[in-house]
């Protein structure tokens, strides 16, 4: 049986060899590339993200990134968002008063959480969507999360024929949106890599369901 092949862009992020054995361990056949005609090739494609907003947006541009997460998504090709790398799928983010463009694939702001400790790290429970495919099996579980910001509320309302999309939430200080699924975009603020055997089931479940 053919090993479905992803693809985890490679634009400077710091948790991209993480990613990489999680997703290998779980049945793909994974390279780490900025190469832009691999990561369009590729069964499923994951962008992955540590650090600031601006600095994230900045690498993946570099890389044509909004280029090829946009074609893929047009062609109906899976991709998949970790932590900021979900988070410069909405409009903008804003850092320290400054405001940075993301790709636009949602609309909405992602701003600094309002909570007494920052950065959230650690484990925490979500409330997945009904009818969630990623989180079969899991929506029970805990997940591991590292980020001080995120998207606080979801402006998207798809109309017919377009499915709603799925969206998952937790809490630190206040709601935030901790997964999208979104027919083949898919993105999760926490680290499923980093989140021992239910993250393992999660990212089994993607790699299941692209190939």
């Amino acid at each position: 049986m053919r090993r479905p092949t992803v693809v985890v862009l490679d634009y400077g992020s710091g948790n991209l060899r993480s990613a990489e054995r999680a997703l290998a361990r779980v049945g793909a056949d994974v390279s780490v590339t900025a190469d832009r005609a691999a990561a369009l090739a590729a069964d499923g494609l994951v962008v992955p993200g540590v650090g600031a907003f601006a600095a994230c947006m900045a690498g993946l541009s570099a890389v044509d990134g909004p280029y090829v997460v946009d074609h893929r998504l047009a062609g109906g090709r899976p991709v998949l968002g970790i932590c900021v790398g979900m988070q410069v799928l909405f409009a903008e983010g804003v850092e320290n008063g400054r405001r940075t463009e993301g790709f636009g694939e949602w609309p909405g702001l992602v701003r600094r959480l309002d909570a007494p400790v920052l950065p959230h790290v650690g484990w925490n429970t979500v409330e997945a969507a009904e009818g969630s495919t990623v989180f079969r099996g899991v929506a029970g579980e805990r997940f591991y999360f590292v980020h001080s910001y995120a998207a606080t509320s979801w402006e998207l309302v798809s109309q017919p024929p377009f499915p709603q999309p799925r969206v998952t939430w937790a809490e630190h200080g206040e709601r935030f949106v901790a997964a999208v699924e979104n027919g083949p975009l898919t993105a999760t603020q926490f680290h499923p890599e980093k989140s021992g055997d239910a993250g393992a089931t999660l990212l089994e479940t993607w790699v299941k369901e692209i190939s």
